[in-house]
């Protein structure tokens, strides 16, 4: 069983949460090839712990649109060593980033204590066995289709209708072999077979996906959404990044993935005391 210090009620204690990423892979959008050492991305990990991370998210397979597909075992060598040196210097939740059970297993074995699947179990049904097993959090994101055919003309007559559904079902299937509600996490899939119409409607009624009643993960970080507002490359998407945050925790979003957790911690300070503080009015 997972600690119990780890649970999304514990971190969720405070007004929000940060997640850092840590991507071990040679072809992420943003940051591929720059922490694909075991060295390189511990380091990078402990830094996203000591500008603020509540949560660092570890994953070792690429989920960009046309992104190279990886086997079981090399995304097993890419991940554990990490994952093993992260857990043993963070005392917060490390939760692997995976589509395959015997990775997020593998992973809980070597200390990570959250599953975080961009696919809710849709490429791997065995995956709902292990998060019921191990009594451990999971987010479950809504996509379709693979990341090399997700972005071939995503069509909706309704995004907010459909994308509640579709985590419903995906949610349903998690129940039903015995995962407890109080540990899933919904996340609407920003990027994953969405157009930019899409993305900004998921964005502006967000409220919604927040009203069926589970702890919602926002991932808007540095994404395409921004470079097309913006004209910038991922390298220059920060500020349209924390708009984008700041539009999802004032919709109701309290977990945000994010690549820069200094900048993202700030600014959530500072927009949560704005519109929780009472003191104002005494």
């Amino acid at each position: 069983m997972i600690d119990s210090r780890y649970s999304i009620d514990k971190i969720l204690k405070k007004p929000f949460a940060i997640m850092g990423i840590v991507n071990v892979t040679p072809d992420s959008f943003y940051d591929g090839g720059t922490h694909c050492t075991v060295s390189a991305a511990v380091e990078h990990a402990l830094k996203l712990c000591d500008e603020g991370a509540d949560i660092i998210d570890i994953g070792g397979a690429s989920s960009r649109p046309g992104a190279s597909v990886i086997s079981i075992e090399e995304e097993l060598e890419r991940v554990l060593p990490v994952i093993e040196k992260v857990v043993s210097e963070f005392d917060r939740p490390v939760s692997i980033d995976t589509t395959w059970a015997p990775v997020a297993e593998a992973a809980i074995e070597y200390g990570a204590s959250w599953i975080n699947d961009i696919s809710a179990g849709r490429f791997d049904d065995r995956m709902k066995e292990v998060a019921a097993s191990k009594k451990c959090p999971v987010i479950l994101m809504h996509s379709r289709g693979t990341p090399q055919t997700m972005q071939n003309n995503p069509a909706y007559n309704d995004v907010i209708s459909e994308v509640k559904r579709e985590l419903l079902t995906s949610v349903d299937k998690f129940l039903n072999v015995g995962v407890a509600r109080k540990n899933i996490i919904i996340d609407p899939g920003f990027g994953f077979a969405k157009k930019y119409s899409h993305n900004i409607l998921l964005l502006k009624c967000l409220n919604e996906i927040v009203q069926m009643g589970y702890p919602v993960l926002v991932g808007t970080s540095r994404k395409s959404l921004i470079g097309e507002i913006t004209g910038k490359n991922a390298n220059n998407r920060l500020f349209g990044t924390l708009a984008t945050v700041a539009a999802a925790y004032l919709r109701g979003a309290r977990i945000f993935r994010v690549h820069d957790v200094e900048a993202t911690g700030d600014m959530l300070k500072v927009l949560s005391a704005i519109e929780n503080d009472t003191s104002v009015f005494s």
